[in-house]
């Protein structure tokens, strides 16, 4: 085409030539002289050669010309990017291969196509938005759109446009951005995996600079210290530590930058929003860039107080554990002597009957033995039975109401004899009339405790007095009955006073001073007691005998109350 343009600007230069020669012909005809003539003819060789010299440069610069637009043929047609050039109704009238590959078909075959139809759905509307604002404005607009053909895969392009002098053409340049397009959404993934993951994670995390001020903290910081991560940024960890000087330690172990980069996890007391202090182990970490320049630090903090606390249990019941071992072991040492003490009184004495000529008095005793080895062996045996369903959760309550005047008395009744037979005292104290108290309770439970504190104090007493009673007390505007007993016993050392209501133990079981017995009674008295949602304790003085003192609170609703009265 631009060749044929060449031959027509030749052939209208020729004509002009002829014409302007006519015109010198015709003047020649009028000179009269030859002087005239010959000045003519030089200056007509002297044009001669200046046509010739600027056809000369024409021709070059003509050269130059075709060579110059072969070189922008080339640097248009194979381009790394795609131009085209778009009417004003959006028809291609021009483009270039990268254009034509980006639109799958062959250039031939997409001149004169809208444009538009090569893009996705979705994106022709930012298109057309992108055209109308380049011939509203005509100043450079861009856009970013997905050009979908059939068979390919979209394509995203990013499009720069602008319009031409003569606001006829717009001309385009077409960028194929879909590996960015793919790594800003792979980036994009990554980077709400990483919050998701750096959120999720319920220790308190936090990412500082060299100074160690936070530039990022997660929502485990919140349920660490109490803190909103936007709390945070910008502030020192400092306002975190319990005490400067661990944080100025810690500073000059782990981010002093003369001190070689390592991991270090480490246990300090930490504060929360609250300012409750707390033991937090804490992982830090430095972090570095590319070039491996230290850039800020990592640091993710757990509290472990329930870790501790864990820890300080399994302790103690470790040492619960091993106690209770030792105690089984003395417990069943022990059993093995009360078993073996009654059944040998009962089959040595049961052997002895046998022995003929044994006069009646004889045979009496012997039958007393054996009957008190047997009534001390079933009392052994009911008490490992009872320990045994309190240890399963098998015992029960059957609570009705009941006189607990009646109950006291008839104790009163049945052991008066056998602390007198010591040369002691028993005695009572009711404050209520028996008409007037009333337990709800669980009657069988209350006898077998008042017993077995009763028989406990028989038992570790050899001289003085024994008194079983109970008084009126109220705590925390509830009315409880309060009983005790007390004896002048051999006492019990303030060390050992709750040890007595252990399982298999005796006060004094580690000095090898036990008397007989399995050591379950007050166990057992004090589960019924708890049972009962009572408690025990105990007021002794190993120097002053007189005041050793059993007490038991018992929840009971009262009638009426009277003067305390006194049996014995």
């Amino acid at each position: 085409m631009k060749n044929d343009n060449n031959k027509t600007d030749a052939a209208n230069l020729r004509q002009k030539a002829e014409e302007q020669l006519k015109k010198q012909q015709s003047k020649t005809s009028s000179l009269s002289s030859e002087n005239d003539l010959r000045k003519l003819l030089h200056e007509l060789e002297v044009h001669q050669i200046e046509l010739e010299m600027q056809n000369e440069e024409l021709v070059v610069a003509k050269e130059k010309v075709e060579i110059a637009n072969e070189k922008y043929t080339e640097l248009y047609d194979f381009a790394p990017s795609g131009y085209l050039s778009l009417t004003k109704d959006g028809k291609i009238s021009e483009l270039n291969f990268v254009a034509a590959k980006l639109l799958g078909k062959e250039r031939s075959h997409l001149i004169k196509s809208r444009f538009a139809i090569f893009l996705s759905e979705n994106t022709r509307s930012v298109f057309s938005h992108f055209f109308d604002a380049i011939f509203t404005s005509k100043i450079k607009q861009s856009c970013e759109v997905s050009i979908s053909t059939e068979g390919n895969l979209p394509i995203d392009v990013a499009i720069e446009g602008i319009i031409s002098q003569k606001d006829e053409i717009c001309h385009l340049n077409l960028v194929d951005i879909t590996e960015r397009k793919q790594a800003e959404e792979e980036l994009l993934n990554q980077k709400k995996l990483f919050e998701t993951m750096f959120n999720s994670i319920t220790d308190g995390i936090v990412i500082t600079d060299i100074d160690r001020k936070i530039i990022l903290a997660n929502k485990g910081m919140k349920s660490t210290f109490g803190y909103e991560p936007h709390e945070l940024i910008g502030k020192s960890t400092q306002m975190l530590y319990a005490d400067k000087s661990k944080f100025l330690d810690t500073g000059e172990k782990v981010f002093n930058e003369n001190v070689p980069a390592k991991e270090n996890l480490y246990i300090t007391f930490y504060k929360d929003k609250e300012n409750q202090h707390f033991p937090g182990e804490t992982f830090e970490s430095r972090l570095l860039d590319s070039n491996g320049c230290w850039i800020g630090n990592l640091g993710i903090i757990r509290n472990v107080s329930e870790r501790q606390k864990l820890i300080s249990d399994l302790i103690i019941a470790k040492d619960q554990a091993q106690k209770s071992d030792r105690l089984k072991s003395a417990f069943l040492a022990n059993m093995s002597h009360e078993i073996r003490t009654p059944m040998n009184g009962i089959l040595g004495f049961a052997s002895i009957l046998k022995t003929p000529n044994l006069t009646g008095a004889q045979q009496q005793e012997y039958i007393r033995i054996i009957e008190k080895s047997g009534n001390r062996m079933l009392n052994i045996i009911n008490d490992i039975i009872d320990i045994s369903k309190i240890e399963a959760g098998l015992m029960k309550l059957d609570m009705k109401e009941t006189n607990i005047n009646e109950q006291i008395e008839y104790i009163y009744t049945f052991f008066k004899p056998e602390v007198e037979a010591k040369g002691m005292k028993l005695s009572y104290i009711t404050p209520l009339s028996a008409q007037d108290v009333i337990i709800t309770t669980d009657r069988e439970k209350v006898y077998a405790i008042l017993t077995n504190l009763v028989k406990n104090a028989i038992k570790y007493s050899e001289k003085g007095s024994i008194e079983l009673g109970y008084e009126i007390v109220e705590m925390q505007s509830i009315e409880y009955l309060q009983f005790y007993v007390k004896d002048t016993g051999i006492g019990i050392p303030k060390d050992r006073q709750e040890a007595i209501f252990e399982r298999f133990i005796q006060a004094d079981i580690e000095y090898q001073k036990a008397r007989q017995g399995a050591g379950l009674g007050l166990a057992i008295t004090k589960a019924y007691i708890e049972m009962l949602g009572g408690k025990i304790w105990v007021e002794s003085d190993p120097d002053s005998p007189d005041s050793y003192r059993i007490g038991v609170n018992l929840r009971a609703h009262i009638n009426n109350k009277m003067l305390i009265k006194n049996k014995t």
